[in-house]
């Protein structure tokens, strides 16, 4: 089974599972469509530093094409690299963009982790999804709607894996992941 991809060509519906690569680079190699892309923008900004946890995304939608994401965590920063299709009418045929973030641990103010466990037929209890987030100190850069009394609300970062989108092994990296963050949230950094 596949799904139509931006340019007409096919791409499977189910990608490859990053989850068994415990290295970055062996990672993204399997599971992201532009991994040469992703690797030099993050390369040029790991500069030698460890990278101690990350988790990968990929989708299609039905606007820009794929979608591809990094996150990493070298103990003071959360780096985040960002690849999406160009839509149709912003650019020539195979268009892309490739953005970097880089986020200080320091500013991270708080760890969420949300598991939805569900029983087997035998009685075992499993892990059917898992929505992570980490709260910001900066703001969001949202438009403030009509109603100039709506505070404005911290940034975030948010990552999502299921059974169907990713499997147990995304789903276990992710909330590995999600620990390795919250393991240095609040610590002084060297």
């Amino acid at each position: 089974m596949s799904r139509p991809a931006f340019g007409g060509g096919d791409l499977p519906a189910v990608f490859p599972d990053w989850s068994p690569y415990r290295d970055l680079e062996s990672a993204a190699r399997a599971y992201l469509r532009d991994p040469d892309v992703a690797m030099e923008a993050l390369t040029g900004v790991l500069n030698g530093a460890s990278v101690l946890g990350f988790t990968l995304e990929r989708f299609v939608n039905e606007v820009n094409g794929v979608w591809q994401e990094v996150a990493i965590c070298d103990g003071s920063r959360l780096i985040l690299w960002h690849g999406e299709d160009v839509p149709p009418d912003d650019g020539p045929a195979g268009s892309m963009t490739s953005s970097l973030r880089v986020v200080p641990v320091s500013t991270v103010s708080e760890v969420g982790c949300r598991r939805r466990l569900s029983r087997t037929s035998t009685g075992q209890i499993r892990v059917d999804s898992i929505d992570v987030y980490l709260l910001l100190s900066s703001l969001d850069e949202g438009v403030p709607g009509d109603d100039a009394q709506v505070p404005p609300r911290h940034d975030a970062l948010r990552f999502g894996k299921t059974l169907d989108d990713g499997g147990a092994g995304q789903i276990a990296r992710l909330e590995e992941f999600a620990r390795l963050v919250a393991s240095v949230v609040g610590r002084p950094t060297l």
